[in-house]
């Protein structure tokens, strides 16, 4: 997918990551959801966007010594990730160096994508604030990239937390992470997604209200769809 309908990328900022991940195991993908790849901040805006991924294997010193010339691959990742796209970086889950800092970053954030994800560390957290760009991260981490990391290719699948990710993924995140939503499916998961989404508020308000989980969730039964159908009534005539 080189690009997102706007009415899905809306419809993906209102819903959970678990909820995805919901509709997504209803389709048999079990394994979507990045493991330990947390955001930033929690205060940080939701994140929509299609992948542009980037790879990085282990720094060798006698193929690319630290102070020689260096491959060109990680900022040419910063000039051609397109607008409305997510940086997603395989780091191998190796937070030891800094995938990216805040001046690439901040970099992603004046072009207009949308996010970065890596499954190792970022550095310079608050000049990664002051851009404004939702970031995602193992943990954070100071020491430049040539420590440990070499970037070797673009837009290729990659690995991310546990996770293939394909170039032209739907990458969603939110407070709890990041859900990888295949492209060609992102359009019907996004519109089963923000129907559930208004079927947890209901019930999260008849919970709140007193009333049991039986036959409310996670299973709906006819009374409960009955009451959900008056109660969308009544919430549509107030709007």
């Amino acid at each position: 997918m080189t690009e997102l309908r706007q009415t899905t990328r809306e419809a993906l900022l209102t819903v959970a990551t678990s909820t995805l991940t919901g509709a997504l195991f209803r389709r048999g993908l079990r394994n979507m959801f990045l493991q330990d790849v947390f955001p930033l901040r929690l205060d940080q805006p939701r994140m929509v966007g299609l992948a542009y991924t980037m790879r990085f294997i282990p720094f060798r010193e006698d193929m690319n010594p630290p102070r020689g010339p260096r491959k060109s691959v990680q900022p040419q990742a910063m000039e051609e990730c397109p607008p409305g796209h997510v940086l997603v970086i395989d780091s191998r889950g190796d937070a030891r160096a800094a995938s990216a800092g805040d001046l690439y970053i901040g970099r992603l954030a004046a072009r207009g994508c949308s996010g970065i994800v890596t499954d190792g560390g970022l550095r310079d957290s608050e000049g990664i604030i002051k851009t404004g760009l939702p970031a995602y991260q193992r943990r954070p981490t100071s020491p430049p990239s040539p420590i440990v990391h070499y970037p070797i290719d673009l837009n290729l699948p990659i690995a991310c937390g546990g996770v293939a990710v394909y170039p032209g993924d739907v990458v969603v995140g939110d407070r709890d992470g990041i859900v990888v939503v295949p492209a060609a499916m992102a359009d019907e998961v996004a519109e089963e997604a923000v129907a559930a989404t208004l079927y947890d508020t209901f019930a999260e308000e008849e919970v709140a209200h007193g009333r049991s989980l039986t036959g409310l969730f996670p299973v709906a039964g006819e009374q409960a769809l009955r009451d959900f159908e008056e109660w969308k009534k009544a919430r549509d005539s107030h709007l």
